[in-house]
């Protein structure tokens, strides 16, 4: 459950492209929103709240929490809500702005230096670019 990988696992090469299935699922959902204005923009950002919701439902589930339920989740569960929880987010985030990656690459980049310190910016960024920008 707490497994940490330095490289991504062979299936996560064949994931679609986070941004563009961002726009996508964004698309989709404006096409057919019911209500617009303030109140699409405020039930967009409560949908965050019922999937973190979800994620406490599986947690209880998997933890066996709730004597009525027993075991009725597994903590892969827990692991594809808490997927649904990102999503949600970043789509939500696409909500408020035609830019989403640069918003959330920006903020990323300033929780990093705030958390780890510059010198783990400088690791990511290289990690980014292992030539530093410079041609091949």
């Amino acid at each position: 459950m707490t497994e940490q990988r330095t490289t991504p696992p062979a299936e996560a090469t064949d994931a679609p492209d986070l941004w563009s299935s961002v726009e996508d699922l964004w698309t989709w959902l404006d096409a057919d929103r019911k209500h617009g204005g303030e109140t699409g923009l405020v039930l967009r950002m409560l949908k965050l709240t019922e999937e973190v919701g979800e994620v406490a439902q599986a947690v209880i589930g998997a933890t066996g929490q709730n004597p009525r339920k027993g075991n009725s989740h597994t903590w892969e569960d827990v692991q594809g809500e808490l997927c649904d929880v990102v999503i949600t987010a970043l789509v939500a985030l696409r909500t408020l702005t035609p830019d989403p990656a640069g918003v959330f690459g920006r903020h990323l980049a300033g929780v990093t230096e705030r958390s780890l310190g510059p010198a783990a910016t400088a690791r990511t960024a290289d990690r980014e670019d292992p030539d530093g920008g410079r041609p091949a």
